[in-house]
């Protein structure tokens, strides 16, 4: 039972984010990422993505992947470099929450 127990709050730990991310915050954090991806999150731009409505998991993880240099990219590295773990979840969360 007490494993039953661990392997519960482990899954739960796991699933739950460590930062609370700011969609308000990321709404203002994301204003450089409008020159692309649009200012609402839709890019007229065929080669950028579309980020609006993208799943905040996803989102967070190519920003970490750009800035860890795990994903390459000539214009998004040097762009994500400069987000703290907070920054990326905040804008993860502010395009998430466009529909």
């Amino acid at each position: 039972m007490k494993k039953l127990a661990l392997a519960v709050a482990a899954t739960v730990m796991m699933a739950t984010p460590a930062i609370a991310a700011d969609a308000a915050a990321g709404k203002n954090k994301s204003a450089v990422c409008a020159a692309c991806h649009g200012p609402t999150g839709i890019s007229a731009i065929p080669m950028y993505p579309n980020l609006a409505g993208q799943k905040e998991a996803y989102l967070s993880k190519q920003l970490k992947n750009f800035r860890s240099g795990a994903r390459k990219d000539p214009v998004m590295a040097p762009m994500a470099m400069g987000l703290s773990d907070e920054d990326i979840a905040d804008i993860s969360a502010y395009y998430a929450s466009m529909k």
